[in-house]
């Protein structure tokens, strides 16, 4: 079995996990990761999704913060601001730092941003074909205000630096149009027998991922059925800041509303099935009034357990929908 996820970081980094420990040994997992949170910072080029799948698949994750190295030191960050530099305020490791000066060398040398990450992960071993949304410098940008006046900021400024708690007023992907799937990525998605959207973040993390042209169309005929998880449970996400982009952009917190956001499939959406939280079980009728299918399962990912359950009840519900074609 051939099973492509599309993901974020923290989220889809433990859902993959699940999927990584539900599946067999001859079986293949092809992850395909957003790059909009990446960006340029100190004169190195940052890719957090990437790093934040490829360090938890392959042991190198901070537990406790869900990014970053474990075992990190903050010397070079205290060092910035000791200088007075305005960015200071950006996460970056000492350990970490050394992936990014890789991973910005070999950028400068040529290589591919694809290329990269695959000789990043022959260190790590993750156990997945890593692969980034595209090739192209692609960054979402948070239009809010700040300190009364309108601003177009990077997602990781909004994030980090005012921690979520400026207004979202929209929501831009620079570099978006001119960015195109690699052939990697558009073979991961055809050759697919099932496809998972992770619990993720539907604005920043999916989002991005399916804005680069050509994606959708690659998804849209794809022969597997592509069954997403739902990163809300109970009328509030899981983790992040989902609550507060959703409400920006006027959609509302919920299940349901997500589903219906990313849309179903046969009248020209993403989903062919919904997963939602057992709490959530209600939401189900109106999800499928959608014309999507849905099923009510436990979602909350609290041990290696429950996650691989998650994974198994996600492959499972995607092989009953394949099957009913």
């Amino acid at each position: 079995m051939r099973v492509t996820v599309l993901a974020g970081g923290f989220g889809g980094s433990k859902f993959i996990s699940g999927v990584r420990s539900a599946i067999g040994p001859d079986d293949e997992i092809s992850v395909i990761a957003n790059t909009a949170d990446d960006l340029w910072i100190f004169g190195v080029r940052v890719s957090p999704d990437l790093d934040t799948i490829m360090y938890t698949l392959g042991g190198g994750i901070d537990p406790e913060r869900g990014w970053g190295r474990t075992d990190e030191t903050w010397n070079a960050k205290d060092e910035l601001a000791a200088y007075g530099e305005p960015q200071a305020w950006f996460g970056l490791g000492d350990r970490d730092l050394a992936t990014h000066l890789v991973r910005t060398a070999r950028l400068r040398d040529g290589r591919t941003l694809s290329e990269v990450t695959a000789e990043l992960c022959e260190r790590w071993q993750p156990g997945v074909r890593l692969l980034p949304m595209t090739d192209d410098e692609v960054e979402t940008h948070i239009v809010t205000t700040v300190d009364g006046r309108e601003e177009v900021i990077h997602f990781q400024e909004f994030w980090i630096k005012h921690r979520a708690a400026v207004p979202v007023l929209g929501v831009e992907l620079h570099g978006i149009e001119a960015a195109s799937p690699t052939p990697e990525v558009l073979a991961a998605i055809d050759e697919a027998d099932v496809v998972l959207l992770a619990p993720s973040n539907p604005i920043v993390s999916i989002g991005p991922i399916v804005a680069v042209p050509g994606m959708r169309d690659a998804l849209a005929a794809a022969r597997a059925p592509i069954v997403g998880v739902s990163p809300i449970i109970g009328g509030a996400a899981v983790r992040g800041m989902a609550d507060q982009l959703l409400d920006g952009l006027g959609i509302e917190t919920s299940a349901s509303a997500v589903a219906r956001h990313l849309g179903a499939r046969v009248d020209g959406g993403l989903l062919d099935g919904w997963l939602v939280d057992t709490q959530d079980a209600r939401e189900v009728e109106p999800i499928e009034s959608a014309r999507i299918a849905a099923r009510s399962v436990p979602l909350f990912m609290n041990d290696a357990a429950t996650t691989q359950q998650l994974a198994v009840d996600a492959i499972a519900f995607a092989t009953e929908l394949r099957a009913r074609r």
